[in-house]
C-alpha cells in the first residue's frame, strides 16, 4: 500500500493522540501556563462542562502574552482561540493532514459526536505512526540525503 493509500485509509483515532493539557475556563493565564510547562506540552485545550471552548498554543504565549506582564493574570478565555477547528475519530488522517497544513495548525482537536475532547492531533502523532508502521524507511534515512560517503564504512 503506497504512503498516500496509507494515511486515505487510516483514521485519525488510530495516532497518539495525547500530546495535549486541558484546562478550565477562567483559569488564570499563569495557571495555564505552569500546567503545560508541568505536562510538558504545547498546547492547552480549554474546557467549559466537559466541552471544548478553545485553544491556546504555544503560539499563543509568544504572540499575545509574553510581552505583556499585565497579561500574566487574567483568565486564559480572553487569549484563546475560542471554537477551534476540530476533526473526529474517524477522519482520515490524510484530511486532517490537509486541514492542519491548508490552516497551518500544529494542532488539531479530536472530539466526538458528544463533544468530548478524546484527544490532539499532531505532527509528530503522524510521523510516529508512519515510523511504526514503516520503520526501516523512516527510522534508517539519514538526517541528509543528499550527502553520501566518500568511501565505504572502514575502507581506506
Amino acid at each position: 500500500m503506497s504512503l498516500k493509500k496509507e494515511l486515505e485509509t487510516e483514521q485519525v483515532a488510530h495516532l497518539d493522540l495525547s500530546d495535549f493539557c486541558t484546562t478550565e475556563s477562567g483559569t488564570a493565564v499563569t495557571d495555564a501556563l505552569a500546567q503545560m510547562r508541568q505536562n510538558k506540552r504545547n498546547v492547552c485545550l480549554i474546557m467549559k462542562d466537559g466541552q471544548l471552548i478553545g485553544i491556546m498554543t504555544e503560539r499563543d504565549v509568544l504572540t499575545k502574552i509574553v510581552s505583556d506582564p499585565a497579561t500574566w493574570s487574567q483568565p486564559i478565555d480572553d487569549f484563546m482561540t475560542p471554537n477551534p477547528i476540530t476533526v473526529t475519530p474517524d477522519t482520515p488522517a490524510a484530511q486532517a493532514l490537509w486541514t492542519m497544513d491548508e490552516r497551518h495548525f500544529r494542532d488539531l482537536p479530536v472530539v466526538d459526536s458528544n463533544g468530548r475532547v478524546l484527544g490532539n492531533m499532531t505532527h509528530k502523532a503522524v510521523i510516529n505512526y508512519l515510523a511504526s508502521q514503516y520503520p526501516v524507511e523512516v527510522l534508517n534515512r539519514s538526517p541528509r540525503p543528499s550527502q553520501f560517503p566518500r568511501k565505504a564504512e572502514g575502507g581506506d
